[in-house]
């Protein structure tokens, strides 16, 4: 028995192809797919940033309230359900001929991506120890990555294939992909290691987690919520969603629209980006489980903010480069490192509900990014300064990450 596969492995790479279909293709790809869809559609760049801000209204929504779903429910039959709503009004967005209706898709696709997303980046927490916690989360963020540099490829050739359509199909193609992951979550994903008569990868002992886990009532979501050191969190991951989502929104229409690069150079550069960050997660999960979540995040943030600053202001290829390399080896740092923390602050059990709450810090971020992007471009007739806005926030995460505290037990 003891020389077998850990079910606790098969559980996590289910949450890498949820983090595939639900952050790689439900959102990444619309980077891509912006430029065709501001031409399609005839957009601006502030109703472009709305689309966006839609989709993460929706993402907030459901993040919240997805995570506490799956601590009472499971987590398998919530992703699977989440990520078959995504797959259904990608598809359906492919379909838009107005402002309305390509909103209305993007909000609901939001909606699936946070029911998703969270459950899946807690689940490290509940399959792993703590000492592991990290890396394990790390692999999960690696989907993001994943997805991304699929998209890099996928997107391109199909916009390419379909000329004038190419933005249709492509939604087409990337939502049936995303029905397919569902079917395969719904079919391997487990909830608990008690289910499974195992205990977390890396615990030698066998305590209290042989039972099944009870479920998770309002007042223990209250006492979760009512925890200092949780809005702390949550305060330092909304610098990371108000900042990464201007520089991933508005990354392919700088190099097309502004700079004057080809769609397929800036899809070039796109994939290589998720190249980098397959292992972001990884490296960065195992540098906090080293040195701490609160230093951890502050380097990552430093990073980051490099990043963006240089984007904005290296404007050749070597700084679009260098920009994209730093980006990409950091891209889904804070993203792990947070859920790590959230769940050495509440617990195994607790860990999707501690994970959605301070996912509501980073939704207001991120939702209020790409509208404040598109308008600070669309008033500046330049996309440099929300780039320029992006680094100074990042920088500002630095130095809150920097107070974290070391939760009082660990988990």
């Amino acid at each position: 028995m003891e020389n077998k596969l850990h079910y606790g492995w098969i559980v996590i790479f289910m949450g890498l192809f949820t983090t595939v279909a639900a952050h790689g293709f439900g959102r990444m790809a619309y980077t891509l797919l912006l430029p065709a869809m501001k031409d399609g559609l005839s957009f601006d760049y502030t109703q472009l940033g709305l689309l966006g801000t839609g989709n993460f209204i929706g993402y907030l929504s459901m993040a919240i309230i997805g995570g506490f779903l799956a601590a009472r429910f499971g987590t398998r039959a919530v992703i699977t359900a989440a990520l078959a709503l995504m797959g259904i009004t990608m598809i359906l967005t492919g379909l838009a001929e107005s402002f309305g209706f390509a909103f209305a898709m993007r909000l609901f696709t939001g909606l699936g991506n946070g029911a998703a997303y969270v459950p899946a980046m807690a689940l490290g927490s509940a399959w792993f120890a703590i000492h592991k916690r990290g890396f394990a989360t790390g692999i999960v963020s690696g989907g993001i990555g994943l997805g991304t540099f699929l998209s890099g490829l996928i997107v391109p050739f199909i916009l390419k294939s379909y000329n004038a359509d190419g933005w249709r199909y492509s939604w087409y193609i990337l939502g049936v992909l995303v029905l397919f992951v569902a079917v395969l979550v719904g079919i391997f994903l487990r909830n608990q290691p008690a289910e499974k008569g195992l205990t977390p990868v890396g615990q030698k002992e066998a305590p209290d987690t042989a039972a099944p886990a009870p479920k998770v009532s309002s007042l223990d979501w209250g006492a979760v919520y009512k925890m200092k050191s949780l809005w702390f969190l949550g305060v330092v991951y909304f610098f990371y969603g108000m900042s990464y989502i201007i520089y991933m929104v508005f990354f392919a229409a700088y190099l097309v629209n502004e700079m004057g690069y080809s769609q397929a150079w800036a899809g070039g550069l796109w994939a290589m980006v998720g190249g980098l960050s397959i292992f972001c997660g990884v490296i960065w999960g195992s540098i906090s489980d080293k040195i701490g979540r609160g230093k951890g995040a502050a380097l990552a943030y430093l990073v980051l903010g490099t990043s963006y600053l240089v984007y904005a202001l290296v404007k050749v290829e070597a700084g679009f480069y260098i920009s994209a390399v730093l980006f990409g080896l950091t891209a889904w740092s804070i993203p792990t490192i947070m859920a790590a923390a959230a769940g050495d602050f509440v617990g195994p059990k607790f860990a999707p509900a501690g994970l959605g709450f301070i996912t509501l810090f980073f939704g207001i971020g991120q939702s209020i990014g790409p509208a404040l992007g598109g308008y600070l471009a669309d008033t500046t007739q330049s996309l440099t300064t929300p780039f320029l806005v992006a680094g100074a926030i990042s920088l500002t995460g630095m130095i809150f990450s920097l107070y974290l505290k070391k939760p009082a037990i660990d988990q």
